[in-house]
């Protein structure tokens, strides 16, 4: 039974492989097509990243900023940029939408703000910054990264672990932001709470041989998400919210006569506030990495679990969350016997940071989605709440010459 088993499937084999043969000029034009197409689009938009001019901004802070993160929500509206040239522009020259790199730092604890942007938006972004922060200095420097060879250099004498983050549940689903904590009123009040506090906090712990990275990449975002009832067709973010909506709200399914629907339970109308508000915001597709960095000999493992735990403030139980996900980890010895693939994770994420990369190869990853408040949530200018002793921050405040100074 087992030989003419073993037979059957050796002929059935063979029969496929002449068949594709014989069929071959049908099929391999197509799919060679197809590839071509696939490869001359990665060597164009890769030709134009390459040769895109950046910039990298540090933002110094006052020791007291009155603002609450709705400023930083109305700055984030820069970083909305949608055009990406004409058709000629995306297939011969590569052209692909901005996007931009807000960043936090940690050196030896001291705690830094950098936003990484081409040099063709940087007087935007300085002067939408200035337009809600007039009392922020904002410098030109050198990229951090730069600092420390990469991971694996002849020589090296860093460690490194690093993560990424995604949204535990769909897109749909917003996080917990700073409207939540009571910080769109008056920041000032002793009893608000800044969740952004908890991340300065930890940056500001580390000792002086260790360093901690945390970048969030932003784009605007694209139609990606599969329309109902349509091969081809795509939406984008707003059409899949309102159709999680729709169904927590009950309105997708019919209802016999006679009959209402059924009434929503408090969470479930809480969700759907929650989504409602979100929705009717600009969105942003997101990517969220972090590194830790130490010297040999001072590795901390309470830092890893520390940056871990920097995004649960975000979080809640009926709503969204952050997970990680391409930890630089080995789960098991079996995994990675002579350890070559934990350090190849360790070389690609370093990369991938330094790269900024997370939309485009070498290093693409899928976006998840924030709106503007969101993502004003996660990255602002700290105001009088966070007292973080570490945080750079400008010693005076800088004031206005009279009008009638004589020259």
């Amino acid at each position: 039974m087992l030989v003419q088993l073993a037979q059957f499937f050796n002929e059935s084999f063979f029969r496929l492989i002449r068949t594709a043969l014989e069929t071959a000029p049908y099929w391999l034009p197509v799919v060679l097509i197809y590839w071509l197409v696939h490869l001359w689009r990665y060597y164009t938009r890769s030709k134009y990243i390459k040769n895109t001019p950046w910039t990298f901004l540090e933002i110094k802070i006052p020791r007291e900023i009155t603002k609450s993160p709705k400023a930083m929500e109305i700055v984030n509206g820069i970083f909305f940029q949608t055009y990406a040239g004409n058709k000629i522009d995306q297939w011969f020259r590569g052209y692909v939408p901005a996007w931009f790199s807000l960043e936090l730092a940690s050196v030896g604890g001291e705690v830094h703000f950098f936003i990484r942007t081409t040099k063709f938006h940087k007087n935007l972004v300085e002067a939408q910054i200035y337009s809600q922060y007039p009392e922020v200095e904002i410098y030109e420097v050198e990229d951090y990264v730069n600092n420390i060879p990469p991971y694996g250099a002849p020589g090296s004498e860093w460690l490194m672990w690093g993560t990424e983050f995604k949204l535990s549940k769909g897109d749909a689903y917003p996080i917990k932001t700073y409207v939540d904590y009571g910080l769109d009123d008056n920041p000032k009040e002793e009893h608000k709470i800044d969740p952004l506090t908890p991340v300065l906090e930890f940056l500001g712990s580390i000792g002086p041989s260790e360093q901690v990275w945390i970048q969030i990449l932003v784009m605007s975002t694209v139609k990606r998400f599969k329309k109902p009832g349509a091969w081809f067709k795509k939406q984008d973010w707003r059409g899949d919210s309102e159709a999680l909506i729709e169904k927590l709200m009950k309105r997708d399914k019919p209802l016999e006569a006679g009959k209402f629907p059924p009434r929503l339970s408090p969470g479930e109308e809480e969700v759907v506030k929650a989504v409602e508000r979100s929705v009717s915001k600009i969105g942003f597709d997101c990517g969220l990495r972090g590194i830790y960095l130490v010297k040999q000999g001072s590795y901390d493992a309470s830092r890893v679990v520390g940056l871990v735990s920097c995004v649960k403030q975000y979080s809640s139980l009926h709503l969204n969350g952050f997970s990680t996900f391409n930890r630089t980890t080995i789960e098991y010895p079996w995994q990675d016997f002579r350890g070559l693939r934990i350090e190849w994770l360790k070389r690609r994420m370093f990369d991938a940071y330094r790269r900024r990369s997370w939309f485009y190869p070498p290093h693409k990853r899928r976006p998840f989605v924030l709106n503007g408040e969101e993502l004003a949530t996660i990255y602002h200018f700290p105001g009088q709440v966070a007292t973080t002793p570490t945080l750079k921050k400008i010693e005076s405040k800088k004031g206005e010459p009279p009008v009638d100074l004589p020259l």
